[in-house]
C-alpha cells in the first residue's frame, strides 16, 4: 500500500516529524503544509490543498492554540485517516466529537524503554510515593530562534510549562491513574522574557492513596528529568536525560540503560505504532482529552 503522510506546521517538532518520516519505509509520499517558501518537501499552502493530496496519515504539528481548528477541519472534511495530534492535544478543552478518523496525541515518552520499564515493575506494587522534577532553560531549548519569539514565551500560541511539559502529567497517569489534586503552584516567577507560566508545582493523589509531587519548570539552567518511585519492596530511580535506571527490589539493586535512546528514537517508535496498526501504548484521544481537563482543573484549582 502507498502512504501519503502529511506535516502540518514546519517549525522545530514539524521538522523533526518530516525528518523522521522521510526515512520511514512506509510512507512513499510526504508533504507539509506551511507559509514558508522553498521547502524540501511538497509544500501544500492551505488545508483544502489536503483534500486533493488526499493522505493517509497526518501530522498535526502547528502552534497548540491551531490545533482544535486544524483537527476540526480534518474530522469534518476527510474519513479513515489516522491522524497524530502534537501534545497537548489543545491549549483547554474543546468539545470535539471524532468518529471520522482513528485520532492520537503525541505523547511519545509512552515509548521510552525506561517509561515502559516503570510500568511493568510497578505493576502489583503498593506505592507509597512519587517525585517528579522536569527543569531546563528555555532559552537553550531552540537554537535556531530567539526564545522570546516562540510558542513556549507566547500565551496566545499555547506556551508555557503546564502546556509545554505535559509529557509528565501523562506519563504519571499512564502509570498510576488519575491524580487528585491538593495543592497547585503555577506561576512565572524567573526573570525570563515570556509572558508564560515558567514554574509549575503539584501535590496530589492517586486512587491508592499515593502521593504525587511533581515540579516543572523553564530556568533550571543544566537540565533535569528524574522520576523517583518509592513502595512496599520497590525503590526506582530513574533518568530521562540519561535514559538509566536504579531499581531495589527483592533486597537487591538492578541498574539499566539504554545508551542508544536519542531524540528521535520514542518519535519513531510511535510513528511506527501508529503506521502498523499497534495502538497499545498510544496515547488515545480520549486519554488526551483527560490531560487537558486536568490541565485545565490545575489552571482554576483553589487552595
Amino acid at each position: 500500500m502507498t502512504i501519503t503522510a502529511l506535516v502540518i506546521g514546519y517549525g522545530s517538532i514539524g521538522k523533526r516529524h518530516l525528518g523522521i518520516l522521510k526515512n520511514n519505509s512506509k510512507i512513499n509520499k510526504l508533504a507539509v503544509l506551511s507559509n514558508q517558501k522553498n521547502l524540501p518537501y511538497k509544500t501544500l499552502s492551505s488545508l483544502e490543498e489536503a483534500i486533493n493530496l488526499n493522505p493517509h496519515y497526518v501530522v498535526i504539528a502547528s502552534n497548540t492554540s491551531l490545533h482544535f481548528k486544524h483537527l476540526t477541519f480534518f474530522e469534518e472534511n476527510m474519513k479513515n485517516i489516522k491522524i497524530l495530534v502534537e501534545k497537548p492535544l489543545f491549549d483547554s478543552y474543546q468539545n470535539l466529537i471524532i468518529s471520522n478518523n482513528k485520532v492520537f496525541v503525541g505523547y511519545n515518552l509512552r515509548f521510552h524503554p525506561l517509561i515502559q520499564l516503570l510500568k511493568k515493575k510497578i505493576l502489583g506494587k503498593k506505592i507509597w510515593n512519587i517525585q517528579v522534577f522536569c527543569g531546563s532553560y528555555l532559552p537553550d531549548w531552540r537554537k535556531d530562534i530567539d526564545y522570546r519569539l516562540s510558542c513556549s514565551a507566547k500565551k496566545t500560541l499555547g506556551g508555557g510549562v503546564l502546556l509545554d511539559l505535559s509529557h509528565e502529567l501523562d506519563y504519571i497517569s499512564w502509570l498510576f491513574g488519575s491524580m487528585n489534586l491538593k495543592y497547585v503552584y503555577n506561576r512565572k516567577v524567573s526573570n525570563l522574557d515570556i509572558d508564560t507560566d515558567d514554574l509549575l508545582i503539584i501535590s496530589s493523589k492517586t486512587k491508592e492513596n499515593a502521593h504525587i509531587n511533581i515540579s516543572l519548570n523553564y530556568f533550571t539552567k543544566k537540565p533535569i528529568r528524574q522520576i523517583l518511585i518509592d513502595g512496599e519492596n520497590i525503590s526506582i530511580q530513574a533518568d530521562l536525560i540519561t535514559s538509566s535506571v536504579t531499581v531495589y527490589e527483592n533486597n537487591k539493586f538492578s541498574e539499566y540503560k539504554w545508551p542508544d535512546i536519542n531524540k528521535n528514537s520514542t518519535y519513531m517508535s510511535e510513528h511506527e505504532a501508529i503506521l502498523s496498526g499497534n495502538f497499545s501504548n498510544v496515547c488515545s484521544f480520549e486519554e488526551g482529552i483527560k490531560t487537558i481537563k486536568l490541565i485545565d482543573k490545575i489552571k482554576t484549582f483553589q487552595q
